[in-house]
């Protein structure tokens, strides 16, 4: 299986680097993901809908066609580890090509929420775009655990 995930923004702290490439390291062969990064609009005196307007553009770039995707937005549906876990093995399952967006400082653009087959969030509090890449790396592992029965997840 490969997961794609692209991310708004470069030049990520150290501390990013390593969370993500932890995780990433801990997965199994046979489960792939690709992380990309997408450049940050240049800021100026334009306004944040310009700024997302411009981050649309280049995330769409870069997707692939028949790839689903789903994007990380406060105002989606709060998702569960469970229910990652399950939707990872649906995934699997059906052999479904997916791709992950992580928007900017800002948000997503309207325009790409609506391309979105679903939209996540991880909860209502606003977290900082660099630290969702590694709660989004720490969730794909812990749910690739879970549907294996690998002890990495111990809730009930």
């Amino acid at each position: 299986m490969r997961l794609r995930v692209l991310a708004v923004g470069n030049k990520m702290p150290a501390w990013v680097e390593q969370g993500v490439t932890e995780y990433a390291r801990r997965m199994p062969r046979e489960v792939s993901v690709e992380w990309l990064e997408v450049p940050l609009a240049k800021r100026g005196n334009g306004s944040a809908d310009s700024y997302r307007r411009q981050e649309a553009e280049f995330i769409q770039s870069k997707l692939n066609e028949g790839e689903d995707l789903i994007a990380l937005d406060v105002q989606g549906v709060a998702v569960s580890t469970e229910q990652i876990a399950d939707r990872f093995a649906d995934w699997q399952m059906q052999g479904r090509r997916i791709c992950l967006v992580i928007g900017g400082p800002d948000g997503l653009h309207q325009s790409l929420l609506k391309l979105a087959r679903e939209l996540w969030s991880f909860g209502c509090i606003t977290l900082p775009h660099p630290l969702v890449r590694i709660i989004l790396a720490e969730q794909l592992y812990r749910a690739w655990s879970l549907q294996s029965g690998h002890p990495y997840h111990r809730a009930n």
